[in-house]
């Protein structure tokens, strides 16, 4: 069902980060997670995003030797209780600051997943989406997610997305269809990819006038090597806010609710959209 395309009342301001975890430290990592967290509560954000798996870092070699350290569990509920996720949570209830950081999650019922864990302003844990694209070798590792999922803060709803999740037209559609302002998408690109690290995110702006927030993994050895770049784009795929290819950043905007009701107002492709495309395709010689 397509939700109302409702606007926000007040603007919203946000954090996209990119830093280099350290591959299976997850106690380590969410004491770094825990500053760059502050550090986007000290400019005003009342939303940040950490890239994809960053508790655990995005390392296939150590995450299949070592599950049980490198992941978090969920309860049935999908609340998180790791102790080692502490200093997180008080980062988040202190600074204000909702926090969308990336995991690897162990489910009651031995699903492993690609997870945003959602860190909320009172320190709450809890599993947010679990990655449903997924890429390459991490079919070995990893169940893919079955659902979508969105974020409400204030009246803001943020879709949620992972990575390869954002390379799917249909993936940035269906948060805008369940009325998403803007589209959350914790990765790891590695270097050489900046060419489409650049324009998958700008597209599904621009193809669904939403906001969009990407946070990318930086640094670290070859193979594994991941190239920044997070980057803040407005409705029409324009950047607000762009990182360098290597360097810890935290880059902030404010998406403003009056960007969104024009831009939907001139580039009317949501309510314009065909129910289908049509019966069979006609082909014909050239």
């Amino acid at each position: 069902m397509t939700q109302p395309r409702t606007v926000p009342s007040s603007p919203l301001t946000v954090a996209a980060v990119q830093a280099t975890p350290t591959p299976g430290d997850v106690a380590g990592n969410a004491v770094m997670a825990a500053d760059l967290v502050r550090r986007a509560g000290q400019r005003g954000a009342r939303v940040a995003v950490l890239p994809e798996l960053f508790l655990c870092a995005y390392h296939p070699p150590v995450l299949a030797a070592d599950p049980a350290g490198t992941d978090v569990a969920a309860d049935p509920a999908g609340i998180v209780a790791d102790p080692r996720l502490d200093p997180l949570r008080v980062a988040a209830r202190e600074a204000g600051v909702t926090a969308l950081v990336g995991a690897a999650v162990r489910h009651p019922d031995g699903r492993r997943t690609i997870a945003a864990l959602v860190v909320d302003r009172t320190g709450d844990v809890r599993v947010g989406y679990d990655k449903q694209q997924l890429w390459g070798d991490e079919r070995e590792l990893f169940t893919p997610g079955e659902r979508g999922a969105t974020l409400l803060v204030d009246d803001w709803r943020l879709g949620l997305g992972i990575c390869y999740d954002g390379c799917f037209p249909e993936h940035g559609r269906a948060a805008a269809l369940d009325g998403a302002h803007a589209y959350l998408c914790p990765s790891g690109y590695l270097a050489g990819s900046e060419h489409r690290r650049d324009l998958y995110y700008a597209a599904r702006a621009l193809d669904n006038t939403m906001f969009v927030v990407f946070a990318n993994a930086v640094g670290g050895v070859d193979p594994w090597r991941f190239n920044g770049g997070a980057a803040i784009y407005d409705p029409e795929g324009r950047v607000l806010a762009r990182g360098a290819d290597d360097g810890t950043a935290v880059l902030v905007a404010t998406l403003d609710p009056a960007v969104l009701a024009a831009t939907r107002a001139a580039h009317s492709m949501l309510v314009d959209r065909l129910a289908d495309q049509g019966g069979p395709r006609l082909s014909m010689p050239g």
